[in-house]
């Protein structure tokens, strides 16, 4: 694939800062983001990045927020300059300078399982039904449903291999036995169709020879719970955070559900239990063991 970013003809400073990424397994994703946010240091100084100063670092940090830029994309900046700074250049000082924004994480959107139910029931072809259970059913993140091969499944441990998920990480996600017997037959129609191969892709693109892109997979999404009368706004990584929401739901400790997800912090697992609401009204209010209050007779006002 033709990745314009990366393919930039190469100076001796961006040759080194690919290298230091290639070393630690970034993703194309990653690499392609970490130049592209490098550059705009870049073309605000008019000259290397490697030439900035601290007072360069505030100047422009100042001038990103006085245009409105985002504050999850300045944070994004951020990751990608102290990186350059810490590892490409050794100039951990710099990187100090570089601040980080804090803002409110919104809560995700998450449906319910009937709605999972008729968004799956509502994809045009088996292959969009099978990419979206994969996606709800092992909790996986859209670019790592797009790069599954065939040769992940593993069938004997019931597992599938996420070679290169977030960060570069490798990690086992669950397969079930459900989802299984659902790629088993996809397996057949596509091996019937002749875009199936046993090294090749589990979901490949218009050409076979490529796995289906990001972007086609949220068009799927998008299509799928518009045909199924969801009024929610989803993506991809709606079945995601459906995944494991139900699983808190269900009373899966959110350690495992952490190691399930590939979340490196505990905290973003945590999120979920905001959003839980089963969990939630399952508990028992400390209140109501007191005995104090008995529920009185006839309709309720509330």
């Amino acid at each position: 694939m033709h990745h314009p970013v990366l393919d930039a003809p190469v100076s001796p400073l961006r040759q080194r800062l690919i290298d230091d990424m290639n070393m630690r397994r970034f993703s194309r994703e990653t690499q392609r983001n970490y130049l592209r946010d490098i550059g705009r240091l870049a073309t605000f100084l008019g000259r290397s990045p490697d030439t900035a100063t601290a007072d360069d670092l505030r100047r422009f940090q100042i001038e990103q927020q006085e245009d409105g830029v985002p504050v999850p994309t300045m944070n994004s900046i951020v990751s990608a300059l102290r990186f350059f700074f810490t590892q490409t250049l050794d100039r951990p000082d710099l990187a100090r300078r570089l601040v980080r924004l804090s803002h409110p994480r919104n809560l995700p959107v998450v449906l319910s399982r009937d709605e999972v139910t008729r968004l799956l029931n509502a994809t045009t072809c088996l292959k969009h039904q099978a990419a979206l259970s994969v996606a709800y059913g092992a909790g996986l993140r859209v670019a790592e449903v797009s790069m599954l091969k065939v040769t992940d499944v593993d069938s004997e441990r019931m597992l599938l291999r996420v070679e290169r998920g977030k960060g570069g990480r490798y990690r086992n996600a669950m397969l079930s036995e459900d989802l299984l017997t659902l790629l088993r037959e996809w397996w057949k129609v596509g091996r019937q169709q002749g875009v199936m191969h046993r090294d090749g892709w589990l979901f490949p693109g218009q050409h076979a020879m490529k796995p289906i892109s990001t972007r086609q997979l949220y068009r799927i999404v998008v299509e799928a719970a518009q045909a199924a009368d969801i009024a929610k706004r989803v993506g991809p990584h709606t079945l995601r955070h459906s995944f494991a929401t139900h699983l808190l739901e269900d009373g899966t400790d959110i350690r495992i559900i952490q190691v399930l997800l590939g979340h490196a912090k505990l905290n973003n697992t945590a999120l979920y239990a905001k959003v839980a609401t089963r969990t939630v009204r399952a508990v028992t209010s400390p209140l109501d063991k007191l005995g104090l209050f008995k529920p009185g007779e006839g309709s309720p006002d509330i």
